[in-house]
């Protein structure tokens, strides 16, 4: 299965021919709906205008539920849509918590263990005995900088029989993810972080986006 959604992540509609059925569970020759890993929640998708209920991964494929009534046989040519606003939503999310897990890792050398993204905001999880708070000003304004640079952000694949990804900024860091990506760190805009506490030796900041000057145009 070629995952289009790695590719072109703007990529919003496609047209595909369905490998297998198997009742309500769909493999696809290509597909362009993410489907949950790494924290990163799953697309918004149709195929021939019927909702995905659900996705699942098995190895490297991606299997799509269906209404009971799809009436779609294997072989078949199908149309797949993704809901883009979502879409976009997640991708900046997505690098605006890499980037701050990234910079909370070089500054204060905290393990994660835990994040999630979806689509109005992020969190990021970590072991810690202490009130992160006081240092989020200094991760902010680190994080502003790169913004503001508007740095590439280059993917790609490690391993590609493991499928294996990774986001690098050159002269920065080269990070291991296979979550979707925009293509610059301006792109991404400015957020907000705010500190809850979840526990004896746990801290969590949360990432909101800010409001962003415009969203990019997705392709068909």
């Amino acid at each position: 299965m070629r995952k289009l959604f790695w590719d072109n992540p703007y990529q919003s509609r496609l047209a595909t021919r369905a490998v297998s059925v198997d009742s309500r569970r769909i493999l696809l020759e290509e597909t362009i709906a993410f489907s949950f890993s790494g924290g990163q929640e799953s697309d918004k998708a149709w195929i021939n205008g019927l909702p995905v209920l659900d996705s699942e991964m098995e190895g490297n494929l991606i299997y799509y539920f269906l209404p009971e009534s799809h009436g779609i046989a294997p072989g078949a040519n199908v149309d797949m849509e993704i809901d883009w606003s979502r879409r976009y939503c997640l991708m900046r999310l997505h690098f605006a918590a890499e980037l701050v897990l990234e910079l909370v890792t070089r500054s204060l050398g905290l393990k994660k263990i835990g994040a999630h993204i979806a689509e109005t905001k992020a969190r990021i999880d970590f072991l810690c005995d202490r009130n992160i708070a006081p240092f989020l000003d200094g991760i902010l304004n680190q994080y502003n900088e790169i913004i503001k640079n508007d740095l590439t952000i280059k993917t790609g694949f490690s391993d590609f029989v493991s499928q294996r990804r990774f986001w690098e900024i050159e002269g920065f860091s080269r990070v291991a993810c296979g979550g979707t990506h925009v293509k610059s760190t301006a792109e991404v805009g400015f957020v907000s972080l705010k500190r809850i506490n979840i526990g004896s030796g746990k801290e969590r900041i949360e990432i909101r986006l800010l409001p962003h000057p415009g969203i990019a145009s997705q392709t068909s």
